[in-house]
């Protein structure tokens, strides 16, 4: 995974009493958040492994993967 970069989103839930991760460049084939943890590191790690197995189906179905979001720093906010 370390040559492909992708973003993570990672919220608090209080519904849920746990961090939510969404992947905003899979939102087309992945449906509401894909992993939580009870604490923002375990969020990311859960994460990360959501990710690898997103990526790796994609790879094994000859599916194109999405383009990753590039920050811009020219149009970034003074």
């Amino acid at each position: 995974m370390s040559d492909i970069q992708y973003s993570m989103l990672i919220e608090w839930s209080d519904d849920d009493q746990a961090f939510l991760v969404t992947l905003p460049e899979w939102t087309g084939r992945v449906l509401g958040p894909v992993a939580h943890g009870n604490t923002y590191e375990e969020a990311v790690e859960q994460g990360k492994e959501a990710l690898t197995a997103l990526i790796a189906a994609a790879r094994k179905h000859n599916q194109a993967l999405p383009s990753p979001r590039v920050y811009d720093q020219a149009h970034r906010a003074s």
